[in-house]
C-alpha cells in the first residue's frame, strides 16, 4: 500500500531534525539545481539540508545558471518551484541529461511544466502529491454547504434586513460523487463521511479503492455518466492529462441528477466551460463551485462572473499562508533526511517505484 504524505501528521511531528539521517549511509549524493526565483521565501528549507544533499545553484532562467559548471559538478536533481517557464525546465533537462536522475515539482500539478522533454526524460519525475489535499477538501464541503444552506439567499436577506425564514437542505444522506479519487478526492471523502454523506468515486483503477473506508461505491472511467446521475454534489479533483482534458461536458451535464451541484478543484480544461455555463443557465445544474478555469485569470467577459448560482474563487483555495513552504519542507526533511528507506540519496528509484516513496507521485504512474 503506498505511503502518501499526510500534511497534518507531517506538520504535527516536531521530533524530526537533521540528526534523523545520521545513522544512514549516503549511497548517492543529491546535487540540486533549484529552478526558482532567487528571492522565493518558500525555499528557505533548502538552505539547511543534511550531509549528502547540496544546492549547487538557484535561478529562474538558463542565463542565471552556470550550465558548464553544473555539468562539471554532475548536477543530478532539479527542484522546480512555481515561476520559471516550462521551456526553461526543458532546456535545463537537456543540458543536464547525462547526470540528471530526479526532477521534483514543488506543486502538485505538473501541467504547467509539462513538455515532451519532461515526458521523455529517463529521470524520475515526482510532484508534491498530497501537499494541498486538506484545504481543497475543506473548500469542497464549503461549496456543498454553500448551496445546501442557500447562502446567497441568506446574504441577500441580510443586505435587505429581511427576517425571512426559508427551508434548507442537509448534507447528511446526500451523495458526493468524486471524479478523480486521488489524494484530494480521498481527503474530501473523509470529510464528507463526517457529515454523513454517501460517497461514490470514479477512478482509472477501481481495485485500488476496494478497501477504502470512506468510499461506498467506486466506478471505472466508463461510468462517468452514471456517477453524474447518482450524485447530489459532484467534485472534479482529477489532474489534467491527455485523457482527462474535456472529459466533462454537455453529455455529463445532461445526465446529471436534478439540482446537482458541480465543484471543480482539479483543472479548468477538464471541463467544457461553455457547456457548463449553459447547464447553469438552463437549470440542469443547481450551481457550481469553481476554483479553476479553462483560462486563468478568468476573462472579465466570462458569463461565470455574472451567474448568481456560481461560487467563484481565483484558483486560491489551496493557498494557505505556509502551503508552499510546507511543500519545500516536506522535500528537504521527509526525503533528504532519509525518514523512509526509499529516499533518493539512499537509492535510485524507477518512475513506478517513486509512486510509493514518501508520498510522491510519478508522472508515469
Amino acid at each position: 500500500m503506498p505511503q502518501y504524505w499526510n500534511r497534518e501528521k507531517f506538520a504535527a511531528d516536531k521530533t524530526r531534525s537533521a540528526q534523523d539521517s545520521s545513522n544512514k549511509s549516503i549511497v548517492n549524493e543529491a546535487r540540486i539545481v533549484s529552478l526558482a526565483m532567487k528571492d522565493d521565501p518558500s525555499n528557505v528549507p533548502l538552505e539547511n539540508l543534511p550531509e549528502g544533499a547540496t544546492v549547487l545553484a538557484v535561478g529562474s532562467t538558463i542565463d542565471e545558471l552556470d550550465i558548464p559548471t553544473l555539468q562539471q559538478q554532475k548536477a543530478n536533481v532539479i527542484f522546480v518551484s512555481p515561476g520559471p517557464s516550462k521551456e526553461t525546465l526543458a532546456k535545463l533537462i537537456q543540458e543536464l541529461d547525462s547526470s540528471l536522475e530526479w526532477i521534483h515539482s514543488r506543486s502538485a500539478g505538473v501541467d504547467a511544466i509539462y513538455t515532451d522533454t519532461l515526458a521523455n526524460t529517463p529521470a524520475t519525475v515526482t510532484n508534491a502529491k498530497g501537499a494541498f489535499s486538506s484545504t481543497l477538501a475543506e473548500y469542497t464541503l464549503l461549496a456543498c454547504s454553500y448551496f445546501a444552506k442557500d447562502l446567497p439567499h441568506l446574504l441577500k436577506n441580510k443586505g435587505r434586513k429581511d427576517w425571512n425564514k426559508y427551508n434548507i437542505l442537509e448534507l447528511r444522506n446526500a451523495t458526493l460523487g468524486i471524479v478523480g479519487y486521488g489524494d484530494i478526492g480521498q481527503a474530501a471523502a473523509k470529510l464528507a463521511k463526517a457529515y454523513g454523506m454517501r460517497v461514490i468515486a470514479l477512478r482509472r483503477n477501481p481495485e485500488k479503492t476496494k478497501d477504502d473506508p470512506y468510499c461506498d461505491v467506486v466506478y471505472g472511467n466508463d461510468q462517468l455518466n452514471v456517477l453524474f446521475g447518482e450524485s447530489d454534489y459532484i467534485l472534479c479533483s482529477a489532474p489534467l492529462t491527455a485523457e482527462t482534458k474535456g472529459m466533462i461536458g454537455k453529455e455529463q451535464f445532461d445526465a446529471a441528477k436534478t439540482n446537482a451541484v458541480f465543484i471543480n478543484v482539479g483543472r479548468g480544461p477538464i471541463v467544457d466551460e461553455e457547456a457548463l455555463v449553459e447547464a447553469l443557465k438552463d437549470g440542469r445544474l443547481k450551481g457550481a463551485g469553481l476554483d479553476v478555469f479553462a483560462t486563468e485569470p478568468l476573462p472579465k467577459e466570462s458569463e461565470l462572473w455574472e451567474l448568481d448560482n456560481v461560487l467563484l474563487s481565483p484558483h486560491n483555495m489551496d493557498a494557505t499562508e505556509t502551503f508552499m513552504l510546507e511543500s519545500t519542507n516536506f522535500l528537504s526533511m521527509k526525503i533528504f533526511l532519509g525518514s523512509c528507506t526509499e529516499s533518493f540519496f539512499l537509492m535510485r528509484l524507477t518512475k513506478r517505484q517513486a509512486t510509493s516513496a514518501s508520498g510522491l507521485h510519478a508522472v508515469s504512474s
